[in-house]
């Protein structure tokens, strides 16, 4: 037969369900609501918003929610009108199956204040099932000799439905010979039992067809039929017995599949194929028949699946003992099971945040979470944990709730991260614990300047540097994070020489590389001091500086030495030396002076002679650059003796300079005037004849100079007898050391005033000699004729002796 559809409530009791419901959900300290089964998706169950004193448009700005422990959300919230409202049709049955009352718990979170309020709904049943045999059809065989009044078993009759929507009643389909009674166990389920009203005759009716109608006690009542057969059989006078009506066990929930939890035994008396008892389960689920599994011919239940405590706690079986002509007995067993600890405990973490700033004050509420253990007893009592090294505690809320808090301030450039472990353990034996990882992320604030490893920097940087180049690179670490560790440099504006500092370097903000923006010079600047500042892209921004010697310019060796003495003639002669031919060895014939603007190792000088017409004759000092005869002059020496006289310093690589010196031997002015012609080859025979001439001319002018000099001293030297003037001056002239060119002593005052520049060339076109001006106060030589004298030359060299009246320079162009 198919089952009965299912009625819908009528909508007057659907109102007064939910009126009752709201009247004491308002009436409990407690938010409680009532409401029927079976209600549409979206049906309103309380007006939640009015209860936690909110308005409606508030629940989303305080973020209001529903926390259920369930594995399927029942209810929901209505942001809209404020009220809680069913999330899909309820089935009380389902959900409670014959329980007495259908509570639901849950609790409502406020989010933004983590509070919790805890609500409970009552789901009433309504009359939506219809009472079923556990069998549509039904043989049942009685002894023809069975005393009236008894009884025989049917199949169980199951309605899911409670109270007065239960079964209420059977009835039975007109017949003289059976009737049947109801025995009821509490708000267990109803056997209808079969009840001989009188006896049977098998050969006057071997078989009866009843019906039995079972029926309920709702409004409409709803009823289902079974059809019997009684089959009368002949005598069996003795029927199975069980040894005791009723059997208990318990048992642990652990117990392995496949052990026997009892042995029921039944008995018969009589002997034969009547007294051979077989078992069998009656009155069992089929979840219950997927549990336990009976042994038909010893009647050993054994468990064919696990237990579980937390699904059932008890189990009610009913076991039938049958002899072969179908004679029966029943006994009911009844098993309990023991809870083992054997189920962790869970952490549910409800709310909270993954993220919390360094700057949090200690108290700030990280995460609300719930702890719980589907055991019971002391293997369901749990406590919670973390680490005492962590800079956070656990506060115990309502409902085995707890919020994981900050006690301690929080510093991301020492932990950024933190995985706290929160450790839930029952009190069972073995106690039973589970682990839950909260990571917690610290966000960053501008809390660090950036920092330099050093206080300061010397860079050093060799001069003639090219434009650009990159000399030095500073980096300032910040252990803030993103925006906050983004480092920027800049360089703190200065002068330097008049010029801003910023004309000189600048550095990479981004990467801290000094660039050099001109070539440096180390004879122009040696060191240059500036600050370097380092900011981050906090807000606000954080900065620190640090000084930056620079530079010490490295000198380099770029400047070849320059000779100063002797000077070196701008129309390409060449210097002439004066030695006598009685000069000793170690004469001092010249010195060469030389000096070199660059510094340290690179100015270092050192002089050598790199060539010379009669080697041995002259030698160099190698640090003074003094030119001296290496031994005595003989007469075979040449009058003109050549030196290439060089000058080097010490760089790397190493610079030199060199200076050809023209080194005249002669004992007096007369032999140099008349030896002139020879120190200089003629370069062809068509221009031998106009050096001769002169030649000649110079020896006629030298003289007559010399004469007038001559003259001009003897007048000095009458009146130095007649003043004391003369007298002191005459004693100065006497401390003069002797002249090496001529043997005249009054020569000496007048050599040292002047100095001779004769000029020689293989054209006589270019030849010239220079009398200078004399710098005597009292000297009776006019300028004009001075001035006449100076239009016949091109070129004029003077070279003052500054004391020494020996020294003579005659310079040659080549």
């Amino acid at each position: 037969m198919a089952p009965l559809q299912r009625r819908p409530l009528r909508s007057e009791q659907v109102l007064l369900l939910t009126l009752l419901g709201t009247l004491w959900g308002a009436a409990a300290a407690q938010i409680r609501y009532s409401i029927p089964e079976e209600l549409e998706k979206g049906s309103f169950v309380g007006n939640i918003a009015k209860d936690l004193e909110l308005e409606p448009r508030e629940l989303a700005g305080h973020g209001v929610r529903i926390v259920f422990r369930g594995r399927t959300q029942l209810f929901s919230l209505n942001p809209r009108s404020g009220s809680l409202v069913t999330a899909g049709r309820i089935d009380r049955e389902e959900l409670c199956a014959q329980s007495p009352r259908c509570l639901v718990s849950f609790n409502i979170l406020v989010e933004d204040k983590l509070n919790l309020y805890p609500v409970e709904v009552e789901i009433v049943d309504i009359n939506d099932n219809t009472p079923q045999f556990l069998k549509e059809e039904l043989e049942v065989k009685i002894l023809e000799n069975a005393a009236p009044s008894s009884r025989f078993p049917l199949m169980e009759v199951y309605d899911p439905d409670v109270g007065i929507n239960s079964l209420q009643g059977f009835k039975l389909s007109g017949n003289s010979h059976f009737s049947v009674d109801v025995q009821s166990e509490g708000h267990g389920p109803k056997y209808p039992e079969l009840v001989l009203e009188g006896t049977l005759d098998r050969e006057g009716e071997a078989v009866y067809h009843l019906v039995l109608t079972a029926m309920d006690g709702g409004d409409p009542v709803r009823s289902s039929v079974a059809r019997i057969l009684v089959t009368v059989v002949d005598v069996n006078d003795n029927a199975p017995v069980f040894t005791q009506p009723v059997y208990h066990v318990s048992v642990p929930e652990n117990l392995p599949v496949g052990t026997p939890v009892l042995a029921v035994n039944a008995t018969d008396q009589d002997e034969g194929v009547h007294g051979e008892v077989t078992y069998y389960f009656v009155k069992i689920t089929e979840k219950i028949s997927q549990i336990f599994c009976l042994n038909v011919l010893t009647g050993e239940i054994s468990t064919s699946a696990n237990l579980d405590y937390e699904e059932s706690r008890f189990y009610e079986l009913g076991v039938e003992a049958r002899d072969q002509p179908g004679l029966r007995d029943r006994a009911k067993v009844l098993i309990t099971i023991l809870d083992v600890n054997d189920n962790v405990p869970e952490v549910v973490v409800t709310s909270g945040s993954r993220t919390i700033a360094e700057s949090a004050p200690p108290g700030t509420v990280i995460a609300l979470f719930q702890v719980f253990d589907r055991d019971s007893g002391l293997n369901g009592l749990v406590t919670c944990s973390i680490p005492r090294s962590l800079p956070f505690e656990l506060e115990k809320t309502v409902s085995n709730y707890y919020r994981l808090v900050t006690n301690a301030a929080l510093d991301r450039e020492e932990v950024s991260l933190y995985n706290i472990t929160v450790t839930a353990t029952d009190k069972g034996t073995p106690p039973l614990s589970t682990e839950t990882i909260i990571s917690l992320n610290v966000a960053d604030t501008n809390d660090n300047p950036p920092t330099f490893p050093h206080s300061s920097y010397s860079v050093y940087v060799l001069e003639n540097n090219p434009r650009g180049a990159s000399i030095f690179s500073v980096n300032a670490l910040d252990p803030d994070m993103d925006q906050n560790a983004r480092v920027s440099y800049s360089l703190a504006e200065d002068t330097l020489q008049g010029a801003p500092l910023s004309s000189y370097v600048s550095i990479n903000s981004d990467t801290g590389i000094l660039y050099t923006l001109r070539s440096f010079d180390y004879e122009q600047l040696r060191d240059l001091q500036l600050w370097v500042t380092a900011s981050d892209s906090g807000d606000p921004p954080l900065s620190s500086n640090v000084s930056l010697s620079l530079l010490f310019v490295l000198d380099q060796n770029d400047n070849a030495p320059e000779i100063l003495y002797p000077a070196i003639p701008t129309d390409g002669s060449t210097g002439v030396e004066l030695a006598p031919r009685s000069a000793e060895p170690g004469y001092l014939v010249t010195k060469v002076v030389a000096v070199d603007r660059d510094s340290g190792q690179n100015a270092w000088l050192s002089y050598r002679l790199l060539k010379a017409s009669e080697p041995g004759l002259f030698a160099v000092g190698l640090h003074t650059g003094e030119v001296r005869t290496a031994r005595a002059l003989l007469d075979r020496d040449a009058l003109k003796q050549s030196l290439v006289v060089a000058v080097q310093d010490h760089g790397q690589p190493p610079l030199s300079a060199t200076v050809t010196l023209t080194v005249a031997v002669a004992d007096s002015i007369p032999e140099i005037l008349a030896d002139l012609g020879s120190l200089e080859p003629s370069d062809g025979s068509h221009n031998s004849d106009l050096t001769l001439y002169l030649v000649v001319a110079v020896a006629v002018v030298s003289c007559v100079f010399l004469a007038f000099v001559i003259v001009l001293l003897a007048l000095r030297l009458r009146r130095w007898h007649k003043s004391r003037r003369l007298q002191a001056l005459g004693g100065g002239l006497a401390s003069m050391p002797g002249s090496h060119f001529v043997g005249v002593d009054g020569v000496r005052a007048f050599l040292q005033t002047y100095s001779h520049e004769v000029s020689l060339t293989a054209d006589s076109r270019k030849s010239h000699l220079i009398f200078p001006q004399p710098n005597y106060a009292d000297t009776l030589i006019s300028q004009e004729s001075c001035e006449k004298s100076e239009s016949l030359l091109t070129t004029q060299d003077l070279l003052e002796t500054k004391g020494d009246p020996r020294r003579l320079q005659v310079s040659f162009f080549p």
